[in-house]
């Protein structure tokens, strides 16, 4: 349950460009952020673990332009990926509907278990943190004109987490995907819902990206590395929710299923990063999710030290999952659990992700939009025009059709 590398966090800093004006940033041990420099100012995904790694990344920024960050976006509420967005002194801060709930609601036990367990990673960080929550947030999709670079954000349904957004840069064909694609390290699943992740990356494929930034590790350049980086995180995610439902079909405990789990996925991921600090903590969400628990239960340093003791055989395996599940219930009274609780739908996100309004970006109607009016592509405009992508037979494919056929 604890990362024992050795390698300092932080270490063997890299900052290459993937595209026009779109960059990424990685570092041993860290979280990955992308950087888009438009004319009128800096669009930063992803803020890292602490405002210290922040400032490292700023630094970067530096080198390639003198604008101000205008925008922080969150893919996720995620700790190694939020807590530094303070240090970037953005005009707003933009997470999905989802991702404030889910801040709301499991924020502070993030931050203590995320401490616990990668202590290195967050060295310096005061006691008192508290998670930098969204100025503004978007149900579906938004466009931003950054000045000679648009930029959609979108959700794409259920997959590292509930809320999850990706940033996708039409012009450049660059997506950044956050923790939905992996390519050095396993994916961290303590918070997913693996039957719907796949379509998710499904509908990151449709959109035919010719680079990608992973939400940690080496970005993905070409049609071809871009390809292998959604399959190998397809079959992470999917060896890991059949192997584990197996289990439970065969109604083995969760300590004989982690261990034919690890078995199953040892060959093909056992090398990557992360592999062993995260696979107690996926196992038991794939337990969960096989049992039939769609909503994944909060962790907490007590509940990981229950898995602990879970998988040495010294805890009873389903101790404490029925007072979890009344809560789950309970929170599905509420129209926002509701929501993340459903299954996006083909036609449900063809719509949302389509559908225009007067005023451009779907946003929160209790979240003021802090931008000028030259900053946000209208999408009513928009949805005349195409998304052209570099794709290698050289065809330039309308993004309404991409987003049809995704949802197909």
């Amino acid at each position: 349950m604890t990362n024992n590398s050795e390698t300092p966090k932080g270490a063997n800093e890299k900052f290459e460009e993937l595209g026009r004006g779109c960059y990424a940033y990685s570092s041993d041990g860290c979280s990955n952020t992308g950087v888009i420099v438009g004319d009128r100012g800096v669009l930063i995904v992803d803020a890292q673990a602490t405002p210290e790694h922040a400032d490292r990344v700023l630094e970067k920024v530096r080198t390639v332009t003198d604008k101000p960050v205008k925008q922080v976006v969150l893919t996720h509420f995620h700790a190694d990926s939020s807590l530094g967005a303070s240090a970037y002194d953005a005009g707003d801060i933009v997470a999905s509907d989802l991702t404030r709930r889910m801040m709301d609601t499991r924020g502070a036990e993030e931050i203590l278990v995320a401490r616990e367990r990668v202590p290195d990673l967050f060295d310096g960080l005061p006691a008192t943190t508290t998670i930098s929550l969204p100025s503004l947030t978007i149900a579906s999709s938004m466009s931003i004109d950054l000045g000679g670079i648009d930029i959609r954000l979108m959700h794409l349904g259920r997959g590292h987490t509930t809320g999850d957004l990706v940033v996708w840069v039409p012009g450049s064909a660059v997506m950044f995907t956050g923790d939905l694609v992996q390519t050095s390290a396993i994916p961290y699943c303590g918070d997913a819902h693996l039957s719907d992740w796949t379509r998710a990356l499904d509908r990151i494929a449709a959109f035919r990206p010719t680079t990608l930034m992973p939400g940690r590790g080496k970005s993905a350049f070409g049609a071809t590395a871009v390809a292998k980086a959604i399959e190998n995180t397809r079959d992470f995610v999917t060896t890991l929710r059949d192997a584990a439902a197996a289990c439970v079909e065969q109604n083995l405990g969760l300590k004989d299923t982690f261990a034919a789990v690890h078995d199953a996925l040892a060959p093909q991921f056992g090398s990557k990063l992360d592999f062993e600090l995260n696979l107690p903590i996926n196992v038991a969400r794939a337990y969960d999710e096989a049992l039939g628990l769609d909503q994944p239960q909060i962790w907490t340093r007590e509940r990981c030290a229950d898995l602990k003791d879970a998988l040495a055989g010294i805890e009873p395996v389903a101790q404490g999952v029925e007072t979890d599940v009344e809560d789950a219930v309970e929170l599905s009274d509420n129209p926002i659990d509701r929501a993340a609780t459903e299954l996006v739908s083909d036609n449900d996100f063809a719509a949302s992700l389509l559908e225009r309004d007067g005023e451009g970006a779907q946003v929160d109607e209790e979240e003021p939009l802090d931008l000028s009016s030259e900053d946000i592509v209208r999408l009513g405009d928009d949805a005349a025009q195409t998304g052209s992508t570099d794709v290698e037979d050289g065809e330039d494919v309308p993004e309404s059709k991409v987003l049809l056929e995704a949802a197909r």
